[in-house]
């Protein structure tokens, strides 16, 4: 004969059940029975819900539902540019550092695409919204380390990006990984077309300075970052 144990997957057995009674008419009640089981599976012990069965039978489902619940896993060791994880809501936030990205115009900037220094990142995001600020160093940041205003257009004030049309599609079992990465591409496979209500971004001229980064690919100038007033705690 052959041994299916291998083949067989979990077994559960029978601890407890639940009985609900209700009475008839428009004002109804209800009655909550518990039974123990015995080694036969059968109820025994017929008893009124305790409160303390009832704390443990809303853990349990609490448990099953969020096992069910699509969740931020990572793939392996979380990275260390990773800062915050709220796995429930499907929030994280992230830095990068400093580095060259393709980067795309509308042509009304009349600025070509091309390739780009861009500055050290904070990245917020879930899966409907994206946040972005710019930092002075590659180091990692703490709670205390300033942020700045992102220098690019689409960007509002207070860190919020302008996504316009693109269609933002991250699937619900995205894992860490995949979840940054994504929100990574889509905003910079996109179309930078205007400064969100007229605010300009940096100290200077916004258009020249990207039209100087993709001509002569030089070093991010980080003198030009203009201080935000969120901090990191706040993000969190």
């Amino acid at each position: 004969m052959n041994n299916i144990k291998e083949n067989l997957g979990k077994l559960y057995h029978p601890q407890s059940a639940l009985v609900f009674y209700q009475t008839k008419g428009s004002a109804k009640d209800t009655y909550v029975e518990y039974f123990d089981m015995d080694r036969n599976g059968a109820p025994i012990n017929a008893h009124p819900l305790t409160v303390r069965e009832a704390s443990q039978l809303a853990k349990a489902l609490k448990m099953a539902k969020q096992e069910k619940e699509p969740t931020l896993k990572p793939t392996g060791i979380i990275s260390n540019n990773m800062l915050h994880l709220d796995a429930i809501k499907g929030k994280a936030i992230w830095f990068t550092k400093g580095m060259k990205r393709e980067m795309f115009f509308s042509q009304s900037l009349e600025i070509p695409k091309g390739i780009a220094n861009v500055p050290p990142l904070l990245w917020v995001a879930n899966r409907q919204s994206l946040y972005v600020f710019a930092l002075k160093t590659d180091r990692r940041p703490t709670e205390k380390t300033k942020l700045y205003n992102a220098p690019f257009f689409n960007v509002y004030e207070n860190g919020n990006v302008c996504m316009g049309n693109v269609d933002i599609r991250i699937k619900k079992t995205a894992s860490l990984e995949e979840f940054t990465k994504a929100w990574e591409d889509y905003f910079f496979n996109s179309y930078f077309s205007h400064l969100m209500n007229s605010y300009n971004p940096i100290k200077g001229n916004c258009v020249m300075l990207w039209e100087e980064l993709i001509n002569n690919r030089g070093a991010f100038p980080k003198e030009v970052l203009k201080k935000n007033k969120v901090t990191l705690t706040e993000l969190m």
